[in-house]
């Protein structure tokens, strides 16, 4: 059966007031970012009465509390910008509808669920962020959310969305006030050269089609690896990132690399705002990077409760990192990067606040990442996810040459290649 998605055109929603037009500048967390997009899916089960009409009216009385999210980037350099301008253009806002239920949709991830950007980068003219609300047959419907990484990261997104959800259930105001200024966020500024090295990893380099997976861990695999490690010495986020880790290490071996002191990094992006000590309401960037760092033996060769170990000891590191005012830690951070290839980014938007997003019909069932232009390469693991036993990681993680054996290394432990949805769209290295 064919699956028709038919879309209207674009509206603008502003907020209901007049707009402040105040100039908010980038802190040194949001210049790390291109002012690159990403998306973000949700997928409610549950029917809510017009729930196009219903989100679209709670975004606009959302825009009066978050007016930066309704302006615009300025600055000297497109790829570059300094400031927020609260010009109160809007988001644009598009209903769409799927011409079956959501069980008889297939893989989502193939669906035009979202609102995309024109370009590869977002330009200084760029709303800052757009929406799609898709409505389904059977009464569920998905919110299809893009945002330009330089307004704000996953969790000031997810904080956001909190407040969408709770103006559509019929509160006066938003229960967090929100806060978006360096001034009033009580946010340390990063040294320029970290600030540099970031944006140089994150940075476009060539181009390579990437096989984009949607992977399910079994919750009982991540037990069993949190009691090997006992008790508080192993998160849901260290086992899947071990777990990923040796997989993909063992998958892109090649029979001519003979180096196993090769060394593999794992990078670990994490909400930092409790230990920089961020005002409550922050909703800008604020994510340091922790890095793991290994042979390619160590991973591919070693326990997963040993890479446990590894990930956590560069998790307790990350102090030092935020304390290092001068210029040291960049260098030293680039003295240890390894090539492209052998760097693999786990990020997490669990408990991020994405789970208690509800627009008055409950929960989402799902939530998924998606993009059109990674950088680098990526696995995001994702919350909730359906089934409830399971947990999501969408993955862009290899080169088409390994694909089956990520994905063979995946099966030996019992994780489930929901979706393997090759060949992707160009994705980047």
């Amino acid at each position: 059966m064919s699956v028709v998605v038919t879309k209207s055109s674009a509206v603008v929603v502003v907020g209901v007031s007049e707009p402040a037009s105040d100039i908010i500048d980038l802190t040194s967390f949001d210049k790390c970012f291109a002012p690159s997009p990403t998306t973000l899916i949700f997928v409610f089960e549950q029917p809510i009465d017009d729930p196009v009409e219903t989100i679209k009216k709670a975004l606009s009385q959302a825009l009066v509390h978050y007016p930066a999210m309704a302006g615009r980037l300025a600055g000297a350099n497109e790829e570059e910008p300094t400031h927020i301008v609260c010009t109160g253009e809007g988001v644009p806002f598009v209903a769409a509808a799927v011409s079956c239920a959501l069980d008889d949709a297939g893989p989502l991830h193939l669906l035009d669920l979202a609102v995309r950007y024109p370009a590869e980068y977002c330009r200084l003219s760029d709303p800052l962020l757009l929406m799609q609300v898709t409505r389904f047959t059977c009464g569920g419907f998905v919110v299809g959310v893009t945002n330009n990484h330089a307004m704000a990261d996953a969790a000031g997104l997810a904080q956001f969305m909190q407040a969408v959800g709770e103006l559509a259930r019929g509160m006066p105001r938003p229960s967090i006030v929100p806060v978006r200024s360096e001034a009033d966020s009580s946010l340390p500024r990063l040294p320029r050269a970290m600030v540099a090295e970031v944006r140089s990893h994150l940075r476009v380099e060539k181009e390579e089609v990437l096989p984009f997976l949607d992977v399910a861990i079994p919750t009982s695999l991540v037990s069993r690896i949190k009691a090997k490690c006992g008790v508080g010495k192993c998160t849901v986020f260290d086992a899947v990132a071990a777990v990923l880790w040796r997989c993909r290490t063992r998958a892109v071996i090649s029979d001519e690399d003979n180096d196993p002191n090769a060394p593999m990094l794992l990078v670990m992006p994490r909400n930092a705002r409790k230990l920089v000590g961020a005002k409550k309401g922050y909703y800008g960037n604020c994510i340091i990077f922790q890095l793991a760092l290994a042979t390619r033996d160590t991973v591919a060769m070693g326990d997963i409760e040993d890479l446990v170990k590894i990930i956590r000891f560069a998790k307790e590191k990350m102090p030092d990192i935020v304390g290092n005012s001068g210029d040291g830690g960049a260098e030293q951070q680039a003295q240890r990067a390894p090539e492209r290839y052998n760097t693999l980014t786990i990020s997490s938007v669990r408990n991020l606040g994405y789970e208690a997003m509800d627009f008055g019909g409950g929960m989402p069932s799902r939530m998924m990442w998606k993009t059109e232009q990674p950088v680098g390469l990526v696995c995001v693991v994702c919350s909730p996810c359906k089934p409830k036993d399971m947990i999501n990681v969408m993955s862009l993680c290899v080169k088409p040459d390994h694909a089956e054996a990520f994905v063979r290394e995946l099966a030996a432990l019992n994780i489930e290649v929901i979706h393997d949805l090759r060949p992707s769209s160009k994705a980047r290295l």
